[in-house]
């Protein structure tokens, strides 16, 4: 190993003593050589048997290509930064095909669905039956469909279940079996200093928003992504305890997304394709209750302005691609 600084190792859980391997090979060459663990959702599924690991290594989320990623890699040394403008173009196909590098590099309409196809059949047909022990593929893979038309909904497991024909509880153990395979993923309701807010029922986005038609569900799950992708970015490097949660009380008002940091509400995002002619009330109603320092209305319709979002703390109508470049 002389002369090495850095190994990657890349799907190395197929080999069924990864973990004893990765140990010895830590033990005897580091800090001398910088390892990196790379592999899809099976590695994090095998991690969870057993962390002979522990105190060895640090945890980094990997996820689809975001409109700060695009615009450059480097990263200020804080949570938010600096606005920069994305090609309106770049924009269109991260918003049309996806944040997986494939479609998104190939930006073909017809490559773009035969990956999916593809992506859906190595799913359904290897992951789920070779990871867990669900026999019902076929059921499981309408579940997955049928969450297609309910992203950004309130998750009735009643009515998922009839519409499966499975109990309740096979429902909500399914949903997480996609979670852990990285289809979906489900934030929770914001109820701390919250009025009659709602306090069990999840929403769901799925990680691939390009599935979506509907263009406002595609809107909202493409901020959802890009939300998470920044949470686990700051947790995951230190900055403190992130969470993203939405906001709903049982007088049906509702703020899409909370970030909170350390447990403390920061911001809040609701997204309108058209930006609306003035901010949403429940803005102002859900900051006032809960004093989250800032409260931002994400506009699809205008275009990028060379302002950082963050230096207000009124509700204000702010651009998508503005955000989101300030975001990782």
């Amino acid at each position: 190993m002389e002369g090495i600084t850095g190994i990657v190792f890349d799907e190395i859980h197929k080999y069924s003593k990864w973990k004893d391997f990765l140990k010895g090979f830590f033990d005897v060459y580091s800090p001398g050589v910088k390892i990196i663990v790379t592999g899809s959702s099976r590695l994090d599924v095998f991690k969870r048997g057993g962390d002979s690991l522990m105190g060895r290594y640090f945890l980094y989320h990997l996820h689809p290509i975001s409109v700060r990623e695009i615009i450059g890699t480097r990263l200020a040394g804080n949570e938010i930064q600096a606005p920069q403008p994305i090609d309106p173009q770049t924009f269109h196909s991260l918003y049309t095909f996806g944040g997986f590098p494939e479609p998104l590099l190939k930006a073909n309409v017809r490559f773009s669905n035969r990956w999916k196809r593809l992506r859906q059949q190595q799913l359904f047909a290897e992951d789920i039956r070779d990871l867990t022990r669900v026999q019902e593929v076929q059921q499981i893979e309408l579940l997955a469909e049928t969450l297609k038309y309910q992203t950004g909904q309130i998750t009735n497991y009643t009515n998922l279940a009839k519409k499966v024909r499975v109990s309740v509880d096979t429902i909500r153990r399914w949903i997480k079996i996609l979670e852990s395979l990285y289809y979906c993923f489900t934030i929770q309701p914001w109820f701390r200093n919250v009025s009659r807010s709602l306090l069990k029922q999840p929403k769901i986005y799925l990680w691939d928003w390009s599935l979506l038609t509907d263009s406002g569900a595609k809107s909202e799950n493409f901020i959802a992504s890009h939300l998470l992708k920044a949470v686990h970015w700051w947790t995951d490097n230190g900055f403190g305890k992130y969470g993203l949660y939405f906001l709903r009380d049982k007088d049906k008002r509702e703020a899409d997304f909370l970030i909170t940091r350390n447990q403390e509400p920061w911001f809040m995002v609701e997204v309108k394709t058209d930006g609306g002619k003035s901010v949403s009330r429940n803005l102002f109603h859900f900051q006032k209750q809960i004093r989250a320092p800032h409260a931002f209305q994400v506009s699809f319709a205008l275009d990028y302005v060379d302002a950082d979002c963050f230096s207000t703390e009124q509700p204000t109508i702010v651009p998508v691609k503005t955000l989101l470049s300030q975001l990782v």
